[in-house]
């Protein structure tokens, strides 16, 4: 492995595996979910801020009316994706939250043909198939320890939610191809420091320095320094290891959910999770199915029209 792939792995697994904790961070807060996505936001605006300035990006030509304006679209869409999957934590527990987020690919595959022109092929409506149909045993099963009926299948809908408009932030980014990410992360965070400010700082601020201590790292470590090691990990390494290394992130989550928590999967809820990992597997790797020669002929023909 060359000096850049193996910098770009080193990257992008510190990224899953940082992405892979912040549920314990958010449960830990002992904070709303409105006040731990805005300090998030402000911390990761200060980190943003003195990052985009040591690598030269806070520039003038970099910023455009449509630039501004689709990163405030996608800044929108990224703090309403944590608003609900933070909450989500609470209600169905961290690893399920975390194995519905991840249908997020099956969102962008729907937004994508209906704003990119994408096509969307058998190939991938059988895995989503595969994925609706782990979806379906997760919210199938009994809740586990401490979760009610009722709050379960609120957080299972928590995280559906998040997942959309994850995919919204995603189209919007995909629709800036060329700027800097540093900088479409740093309006994003900006916006959401506007947003939730009202609400924020209408509420009681964390106290004492354990609270302040996560917040922060939420902010400096969750937000900066894993935005840094991603987007660093995408400039260097193919789309495959891209996606293939993006799955430690479930799975560091279920780990501790399972360490810091006591929550186990019940049987049939990892096979639910198995059935999204590997439909998402499926479409972020671009894995294909042996269709019959007439439908191969029909996709060919269609890719061509």
């Amino acid at each position: 492995m060359n000096t850049e792939l193996k910098r770009g792995s080193i990257e992008m697994t510190a990224a899953m595996l940082i992405s892979g904790t912040i549920g314990w961070f958010v449960l830990m807060s002992g904070q709303p979910v409105t006040s731990v996505v805005f300090w998030r936001c402000v911390f990761g605006t200060i980190t943003l801020v003195a990052i985009a300035w040591a690598l030269g990006l806070l520039d003038r030509r970099h910023f455009s009316r449509r630039m501004l304006l689709l990163s405030v679209i996608g800044g929108i869409a990224i703090v309403v994706n944590w608003l609900l999957l933070f909450a989500a934590y609470s209600h169905a527990s961290i690893s399920i939250a975390t194995m519905v987020y991840n249908t997020q690919p099956f969102m962008l595959l729907g937004l994508g043909a209906v704003f990119l022109g994408e096509k969307i092929t058998v190939t991938k409506i059988f895995w989503l198939l595969v994925s609706f149909a782990g979806m379906l045993a997760i919210i199938s099963a009994k809740p586990g320890q401490g979760f009610a009926p009722e709050d379960y299948l609120i957080g299972v809908a928590l995280s559906i939610g998040a997942a959309f408009f994850y995919a919204i932030a995603a189209i919007a980014t995909k629709l800036l191809k060329g700027t800097p990410p540093h900088l479409i992360a740093l309006i994003q965070v900006i916006t959401g420091t506007v947003m939730l400010a009202p609400m924020a700082l209408a509420a009681p601020a964390p106290s004492g320095a354990t609270q302040w201590s996560i917040v922060l790292t939420l902010g400096v470590i969750h937000t900066g320094l894993m935005y840094v090691l991603l987007y660093g990990a995408i400039q260097r390494l193919p789309t495959h290891m891209t996606g293939a290394l993006s799955f430690i992130y479930p799975i560091a989550a279920i780990v501790v959910d399972r360490l810091a928590f006591g929550h186990q999967l019940q049987p049939i809820q990892i096979a639910g999770s198995v059935a999204i990992l590997v439909a998402a597997a499926g479409m972020t790797l671009g894995w294909k199915l042996r269709l019959p020669s007439s439908i191969r002929k029909r996709e060919r023909e269609g890719r061509t029209a």
